[in-house]
């Protein structure tokens, strides 16, 4: 039976060596018993009784459930130490602190047991070596994991109806704040923060405009400016804030938008498909570039590698110095080299050249218009309404009590739909023209507007619009760029790895005067 903390030294020998352990889920500073209380609360107990504190653990906003997703750290130290001997007894608030998983009860057990430690909580001592100290320490551990599958049940349900409701949930995202019932404690409403509202606004153009996360991190860092929670700018957050449809004010739900939410957007919808383009864009260095030198190096590729022409992993120029030179190399082998300088002009020409015909604005007005997207969302509609229905038959009973579609056979049909809707959902991503591009196919001088561009918005540009491959020359010491040495496919075409995928393909007779093999 479990001992009185008062009569541990009438029948036990001391001294009781005391490690203590905290445990919240949530932040302290929210609602729930705060881990600086629990100790506090150890070390009063310990002073007390007279066991001296080896020492202290604490786990911050981290579940003890089977569903957590952080691991608790100063849990797993403190059983190492406990096999290792160096406590006598074990000090915590309650046994929902220790664990809400009977895998994590089943560890500290073993773990007291084996080195004849005690377990203290809730005013009683354990001897885990004793059945019945064993006995009423697992129906504990069974009671807390029972609290907190009751407890993540109930959030699960307020969730959804949040959900349904299109209200928002969870950590409040940068650029927002919440307005709560003073009396109630209600929520009544998200709305755009005054200070940080702005910041984030300016985020979305950044990276509308084709700079990069980095810059842009950078930049806010030198400004002075913070995240909501006072931390400095890093390029993680900037693409977590990307990524979020709560901008658009959209009710994300179970990771898939939902709905629309009941808080104003801080951008608008075709903004945000812009900049998942660019996020979307092969390679990525466009967001992680640190200070790039080389418009193409990176970008363009060596052509000598046809079979892994369609590929991702097909080898890139990098660019390096030639007897003084600045110059790009194939990163594979030396045998494809050029004179950056004139690689870049031919590239640059090229390019603008392209964007000032009808040709390259037919292409990506095609892709506004997103018929092929269009299609696909129609599709992914049709299979997600087809699993819908087996599930509901599954769960739908004859007056025989016989399902209207088996467990095997639902399980064949989601094996078989499954990979279906992921593809379609893929496919039914909208595809919008990012503005950093929009604005040259749109001004009366690209050539102008080009020279205003940073280096990383025109590598943007070049990743979005054409994709770029040397050839050997006809013999050493050629310096000039010979036809077909030089090839371009550009957006839609046979040969493009861009970042805009559904593109139509051009028609072959464009009049921009510049071919696709040179």
């Amino acid at each position: 039976m479990p001992i009185d903390p008062e009569y541990l030294h009438a029948v036990r020998q001391g001294p009781f060596p005391a490690y203590l352990y905290g445990r919240a889920s949530r932040d302290p500073k929210k609602k729930g018993r705060s881990v600086n209380d629990q100790l506090k609360e150890g070390r009063t107990l310990c002073d007390k009784h007279g066991w001296p504190i080896v020492e202290e653990f604490k786990d911050l906003g981290i579940s003890a459930s089977r569903h957590a997703r952080e691991r608790r750290d100063d849990f797993e130290t403190m059983l190492d130490g406990i096999r290792a001997g160096k406590c006598r007894i074990v000090v915590a608030f309650e046994a929902s602190r220790y664990y809400r998983d009977l895998d994590a009860y089943t560890r500290l057990r073993k773990a007291c047991h084996d080195s004849g430690t005690l377990l203290y909580y809730k005013g009683q001592v354990y001897d885990l070596s004793k059945s019945a100290d064993r006995k009423a320490t697992a129906m504990d551990a069974v009671h807390a994991e029972s609290e907190a599958e009751d407890i993540r049940d109930r959030n699960l349900r307020t969730a959804r109806l949040t959900a349904e409701a299109g209200k928002p949930w969870g950590p409040v995202p940068d650029g927002y704040k919440r307005v709560y019932d003073p009396d109630s404690g209600d929520l009544v409403e998200q709305v755009e923060h005054p200070d940080q509202g702005p910041v984030v606004r300016q985020i979305w153009a950044d990276a509308a405009a084709g700079k990069s996360l980095r810059s842009t991190a950078a930049r806010l860092n030198a400004e002075n400016r913070r995240t909501q929670r006072g931390k400095p700018w890093e390029v993680w957050h900037l693409r977590t804030i990307l990524r979020n449809p709560a901008y658009t004010g959209r009710r994300v739900f179970q990771g898939q938008d939902y709905k629309k939410g009941t808080w104003p957007a801080l951008v608008e919808a075709d903004v945000f498909e812009s900049v998942q383009s660019l996020l979307d864009m092969e390679g990525r260095a466009w967001a992680t570039d640190l200070t790039p030198t080389h418009l193409l190096s990176g970008i363009a590729l060596c052509g000598e590698h046809p079979e892994l022409a369609a590929t991702t992993s097909e080898p890139v120029l990098r660019g390096y110095v030639n007897r003084g030179y600045p110059s790009l190399r194939c990163t594979e082998r030396a045998h494809t080299t050029i004179n950056e300088a004139k690689l870049t002009a031919y590239v640059k020409l090229a390019l603008l050249d392209y964007l000032s015909t009808e040709a390259a604005r037919d292409a990506f007005e095609a892709m506004d218009s997103d018929e092929e997207g269009a299609v696909a969302r129609a599709r992914l509609k049709g299979l997600e309404g087809q699993l819908r229905e087996a599930e509901e038959a599954a769960t739908t009973f004859d007056a025989t009590g016989t399902p209207g579609l088996s467990i095997a056979m639902l399980n064949a049909t989601e094996l078989r739909l499954k990979p279906l809707i992921a593809a379609a959902q893929q496919a039914a991503k909208p595809r919008v023209v990012p503005a950093v591009v929009r604005a040259l196919l749109t001004s009366k001088d690209p050539y102008a507007l080009w020279e205003e561009y940073d280096l990383q918005q025109q590598r943007a540009v070049i990743r979005l619009c054409m994709t770029v491959r040397l050839h050997k020359a006809s013999g050493p010491g050629v310096r000039s760029i010979q036809p077909g040495r030089v090839t371009i496919a550009y957006q839609g075409e046979p040969g493009f790895m861009g970042g805009l995928r559904r593109g139509r393909a051009l028609p072959p007779d464009r009049e921009s005067g510049l071919p696709g093999a040179l």
